[in-house]
């Protein structure tokens, strides 16, 4: 039997493996996806020398970047984003690639307008280095946001009304607001926020993070991360079936 998986950390709550077992049971595909729930990344070598039906995994929080080392290639896109979330088990070689960009991209495109041509990334991790290479070939600018300004960043304490004014895509790629914690958000200023923004965040449980909440508020248009998961998890399957 064919045989799937998700990498991470703490994901009980993953939404791969409810996504994939109703696929295989809708569509009568004869294969099994496991929770590879991992405390350290190193463990990731036992999960290859005991499950020897694997054909691809999914990889998330937080080893997006750290899994790198492990892999045989990269596919191109990958390479450049830095981080993976789908590998390929072709023979002995394992091959990264990232599928969280076309998610994203295909999930965004119905909503941007004309204006929406400056985006605030909230959050540094793997998931922001997709976003970052997706606005790349959307041709949108963009700017990181991270908890200290640095090299390339801003600070949270940087976000002035009129850079908020100023970036009318605000994308959360952070885990801040995901369940259980649902009453908190990123250190962000909403009260900039206005009808001429447009909020995703990437989080999908609970369907409307306190972020959202506080953005529709204020006029802005608001997504969860759901439809992207489900495109890059579709993503992932053609790459595993090619």
């Amino acid at each position: 039997m064919k045989t799937f998986g998700l990498i991470g950390k703490n994901i009980s709550y993953s939404f791969s493996r409810t996504y994939f077992t109703k696929k295989f049971k809708k569509e009568n595909i004869d294969a099994k996806y496991y929770n590879f729930d991992l405390e350290n990344i190193n463990q990731f070598r036992d999960v290859i020398k005991e499950m020897p039906d694997l054909q691809g995994l999914n990889v998330t929080i937080p080893y997006k970047q750290e899994i790198i080392t492990f892999l045989d290639d990269l596919a191109p896109e990958a390479k450049e984003i830095g981080a993976v979330n789908t590998i390929k088990v072709n023979g002995n070689r394992l091959i990264g690639y990232n599928t969280d960009y076309i998610g994203f991209s295909e999930s965004i495109k119905p909503l941007l307008k004309s204006h929406h041509n400056k985006a605030l990334i909230l959050g540094t991790g793997g998931a922001s280095k997709a976003i970052a290479y997706a606005f790349k070939k959307l041709d949108i600018e963009y700017k990181f946001v991270s908890r200290s300004s640095g090299k390339g960043k801003l600070g949270y304490d940087d976000l002035s009304e009129e850079t908020i004014k100023d970036h009318n895509i605000i994308i959360n790629t952070t885990p801040v607001g995901t369940f259980p914690d649902v009453e908190e958000y990123p250190k962000f200023p909403v009260e900039y926020l206005t009808k001429n923004h447009l909020v995703y965040d990437l989080i999908y449980n609970p369907e409307v993070t306190q972020l959202l909440a506080l953005a529709k508020k204020q006029g802005a248009t608001i997504k969860n991360g759901l439809k992207m998961l489900e495109l890059q998890a579709e993503s992932a399957w053609n790459i595993w079936n090619k």
